[in-house]
């Protein structure tokens, strides 16, 4: 199922970098990383988030993201080497096995393009995790222009 949503996102997270064909394995490094420093973080949810920079060309190697948790108010205190991030933008997005990622994101591309939504490319692609009985699932929001 494909929808647009208007979101507000509150995290802390862990600041990376590097080649955007890298992040399959860095992200869940930094992710693991900042999980074992969860009790820092006040007022955090169990609800694990992702940022990326969009990719914008094919000469756009390097880019950044940030994992984190979502938090459920804005924090005056955040823990050394962390930032605090708000976001709030209207996003396309869809829900699904985290096994079928790539697929995901492609399906939910084709689908925003058919219906004529513009991606906003300055703003984060965001990915939020869910565990399930037999896995994890992810939520993608991919923004557009309202």
């Amino acid at each position: 199922m494909f929808e647009m949503v208007k979101k507000d996102f509150k995290l802390v997270g862990l600041k990376g970098s590097g080649e955007f064909i890298n992040f399959g394995n860095e992200v869940p490094l930094l992710a693991r990383e900042l999980l074992s420093r969860s009790k820092e973080i006040q007022n955090r949810t169990e609800t694990e988030i992702a940022l990326f920079e969009p990719k914008r060309d094919a000469d756009h190697a390097i880019g950044h993201y940030y994992v984190g948790l979502m938090v459920n108010e804005k924090l005056t205190e955040v823990p050394s080497g962390m930032d605090y991030i708000e976001t709030n933008n209207s996003y396309i997005t869809t829900r699904g096995n985290i096994n079928s990622l790539d697929q995901l994101h492609l399906n939910l591309l084709k689908w925003g393009n058919e219906q004529g939504y513009q991606r906003d490319l300055d703003s984060y692609i965001i990915e939020t995790y869910h565990p399930i009985d037999d896995g994890e699932e992810v939520q993608i929001y991919l923004p557009i222009h309202a």
